[in-house]
């Protein structure tokens, strides 16, 4: 059986998907976006566990 890791970060207005594409270069894999209170987006990730 497959063991998540997650992350949970801002992602800033300006370079969304500069920061997606750092997060996936590293293994990490979308699993939604949704906006904060203060209206900024926040990411939610997961990648397997080493």
């Amino acid at each position: 059986m497959t063991k998540w890791e997650y992350q949970v970060a801002p992602i800033p207005l300006h370079n969304e998907a500069l920061m997606l594409n750092n997060f996936g270069e590293d293994g990490w894999e979308l699993v939604t976006i949704q906006t904060n209170a203060q209206g900024g987006l926040v990411a939610f990730l997961k990648r397997p566990k080493a």
